[in-house]
């Protein structure tokens, strides 16, 4: 699988300065428990990204409007959002493994009453709200507990590579999705996405709980070498962090960025069927954002290891913006090879959010706190997300039109570099001697 290539050349590669003697079982030892993490976040993000296509079955069999579909997102978005600090605080509590099994359990039981949504209320509920905790659970706060424990000198590697699991929900799960949807139908394709999640998430959390602190990292192996060095800290609390400049344009750039992402990840199929792409095309596209986003995760990853990881976030939201103009045009000339250049810049560029972020988190607030600290920044993150598609929803409905949404969606894009880049400086200002609370 092209995917599990990937990972295996970039671990061989990280691992090359390890003693011979070392490296084999450090290598599979770095690659694997991330591996396991990923599939989880992959099955897990898998229910978000595959909206996009039950959002379009829904309108077919329904014939609800689209801004009514939307808001279903934006209510999961915000659901999901309010559970993160809970699941952070949880974290400090509880094993985030145990935390990982029981939402595993609790995503396969929602799914299955999903598939009996007959009214909208049902739906927001079902999906909107039951569905939204569970993922929560099982998805991208107790993944980031458990690695930033277990991985610290190679934060941007270790996220990337565990976030690519999102990137692998879209190039597997979403395709999947559709074709359980125009084979047997949108109830049976939740019924068999949510067999295949309890069937994963519970014993593989429990395997890597049973198995114990991984330790991926022998004492001779040096950390990769960074050109980004950061001001010695003491750990922060949730209130001391909220005090702090940095945190606020972190959760700046949570909020913009994926008011930008979210609004083309859940509307580009819909925008592509209504500009003449078969379905499952259209669907396939979303499978390029993923396959490509994966490339951006472990890259960006990897290389904010070695210089500054806001100059990567900056370059990535570039990308980013440029798709928003890709998917523009396409409505003037639709064409499948045309789709799929949008989908690559997309992943690209929405990559280094989701990967790149909690490691800069991690970077100033590392400790026991950093899942409620990440977990809280992350609410800008729900926001935007819930925000960007209804509102685009709302206003293709009040205009028949895609143009003013997608403008939005760019000038939101800049303003999340602007506030990355902000960071940045920031930074470098309490490196030379300035206030602490701007590191």
């Amino acid at each position: 699988m092209l995917w599990a290539r990937c990972l295996v050349a970039f671990n061989q590669r990280e691992t090359a300065a390890i003693r011979p003697d070392e490296r084999k079982e450090a290598g599979l030892n770095f690659l694997s428990y991330l591996a396991v993490i990923a599939v989880t976040l992959a099955l897990s993000y898998g229910i978000w990204y595959s909206y996009s296509v039950i959002l379009v079955a829904l309108l077919n069999e329904f014939g609800w409007s689209r801004s009514m579909l939307a808001g279903v997102f934006s209510v999961f978005t915000l659901v999901h959002g309010a559970a993160n600090p809970l699941i952070g605080a949880l974290c400090a509590r509880l094993h985030p493994l145990s935390l990982m099994a029981g939402g595993g359990v609790a995503l396969g039981l929602v799914l299955w009453v999903d598939s009996f949504i007959a009214t909208p209320w049902q739906l927001y509920l079902g999906f909107g709200v039951f569905t939204a905790v569970a993922v929560a659970a099982c998805g991208w706060i107790t993944a980031l507990v458990q690695v930033q424990r277990n991985f610290p000198r190679r934060l941007g590697l270790a996220m990337g590579i565990a976030g690519s699991g999102v990137g692998g929900a879209m190039l597997v799960v979403v395709p999947l999705c559709q074709l359980l949807i125009d084979a047997y139908g949108w109830r049976t394709a939740f019924r068999v996405l949510g067999l295949i999640c309890a069937a994963w998430i519970l014993p593989s959390s429990l395997y890597l709980l049973r198995r114990g602190r991984a330790s991926p990292e022998p004492a001779g192996a040096p950390p990769a070498a960074s050109a980004m060095p950061h001001v010695k800290t003491r750990s922060m609390t949730l209130a001391e962090a909220t005090r702090t400049a940095p945190f606020w344009l972190i959760v700046a750039v949570y909020f913009f960025g994926n008011l930008c992402s979210q609004t083309l990840l859940v509307h580009q199929v819909v925008y592509l069927v209504d500009h003449g792409l078969a379905a499952i095309v259209a669907a396939s596209v979303v499978s390029v954002v993923g396959l490509s986003s994966i490339i951006g995760k472990i890259g960006g990853g990897w290389l904010s290891d070695r210089i500054d990881r806001e100059l990567v976030v900056v370059a990535g939201i570039a990308i980013m913006v440029t798709s928003v103009g890709a998917l523009a045009a396409l409505g003037a000339a639709p064409s499948r090879w045309g789709a799929y250049g949008f989908a690559v810049l997309l992943g690209l560029g929405y990559s280094v959010i989701a990967a790149l972020i909690p490691a800069m988190v991690g970077d100033r607030f590392s400790g026991p706190h950093f899942g409620s600290i990440i977990a809280v920044g992350m609410i800008g993150s729900s926001m935007g997300s819930a925000l960007g598609p209804w509102l685009a929803g709302y206003l293709f409905d009040l205009t028949g039109s895609y143009a003013l949404p997608f403008l939005i969606a760019a000038a939101c894009g800049v303003v999340a570099g602007m506030a990355s880049w902000l960071a940045r400086v920031l930074r470098m200002r309490a490196m030379a001697g300035g206030p602490k609370n701007f590191l």
